[in-house]
């Protein structure tokens, strides 16, 4: 549940004490090496990192402000960061493929998800896109999260506990299906946002429909072209929505040294599309373009060509899920141990 609004803001910054000040024994911290190879490391007292360039002492960093460069045993020079959300992200237990941080950004910012916003989630996976999304709406806000297999509900809510400390007050997890059970949890017309990262979102659009405010944002992430086309369908069909905008997010990084200036060989390209559409209000009718589809009606060879076998997902075994959960719980455990000798 949202936090006192009276509370001050030491005490609402959830997850703050675990990101400012000097390093502390528990914390998770990035070493980045004279080659710019990254190592992250948990912190215990009189423990070593070892490498075939030497041994770093973890006394070393305890208590020393971050941004410490240090050296090992052999003068090779580390330099000290905690984490950012984006290293976190890419690096935590998970038993499902997570939304890279290039779309969670997007989603955030397209879906205009703002602080104190109402917000419900389908598709918890390993809990990143939950991460961001309370990051944004803050301690007084709401974020619902549906997730249908309790495997990956354990390990997102380690992660999240890992990243704020401990519980966040803003989010309420829910084991089940979205499309069946949101009636019971959200009254009409009392949500903002809905954002939906799962295999066929338009079987929550019906759902989602009812929750949303006027003017309330519903955004899918989707894999493929199949389930796009069948999704922004779904949004048309149903009448109380915008016309759906889709697009996709591609980052490309620099190699940036003097004037060798050139794109760099590597990029993330294509992880996802978005498609994203408004509540109209009640009554109100969709303004169409007035053009005409080659074709809006699916065969069966359509229908089972978003399936996780179409879909070339990979099943993920219950032990590396159990595997995953105890990880997660935890690194969750030690950020509360870390955060409570940080108060």
């Amino acid at each position: 549940m949202p936090t006192d609004s009276s509370a001050t803001p030491e005490q609402t910054a959830t997850g703050a004490q675990n990101r400012r000040g000097p390093f502390r024994e528990g914390e998770r911290v990035q070493l980045t090496d004279e080659r710019r190879r990254m190592n992250t490391i948990t912190l215990a007292a009189d423990g070593e990192f070892h490498t075939h360039r030497g041994v770093l002492q973890h006394n070393d960093l305890i208590g020393h402000p971050e941004g410490t460069v240090v050296a090992n045993s052999v003068g090779y020079q580390y330099q000290a960061l905690r984490p950012l959300l984006k290293d976190f992200v890419l690096s935590m237990p998970r038993g499902a493929a997570v939304v890279y941080p290039k779309d969670a950004g997007q989603i955030i910012t397209m879906a205009d998800v703002f602080p104190g916003a109402r917000v419900i989630e389908a598709g918890v996976g390993s809990g990143a896109l939950s991460i961001s999304l309370l990051r944004a709406i803050g301690d007084t806000g709401h974020l619902r999260s549906f997730e249908r297999r309790e495997e990956f509900a354990q390990i997102a809510q380690g992660n999240v506990e890992t990243m704020f400390g401990g519980p966040h007050p803003a989010w309420e997890l829910t084991l089940g299906d979205l499309a069946e059970q949101l009636g019971e949890y959200e009254r009409p017309g009392t949500v903002d946002r809905a954002v939906l990262d799962m295999l066929a979102p338009w079987e929550c659009v019906d759902a989602v429909g009812t929750a949303l405010v006027p003017g309330g944002v519903v955004m899918c992430y989707v894999a493929t072209v199949t389930q796009l086309s069948r999704t922004a369908e779904a949004l048309r069909a149903d009448g109380r929505f915008t016309e759906p905008e889709s697009f996709e997010t591609m980052v490309r990084g620099w190699h940036v040294e003097g004037l060798a200036v050139r794109p760099d060989h590597r990029m993330v390209a294509h992880t996802g599309f978005l498609i994203s559409a408004r509540r109209l209000a009640d009554g109100a009718e969709r303004l169409a373009p007035k053009r005409r589809a080659s074709k809006t009606d699916f065969s069966e060879e359509d229908m089972n060509a978003w399936t996780p076998n179409a879909l070339g997902e990979r099943n993920v075994s219950d032990r590396k899920l159990r595997r995953a959960a105890r990880d997660a719980q935890s690194l969750a455990d030690r950020a509360a141990r870390q955060g409570q000798d940080a108060e």
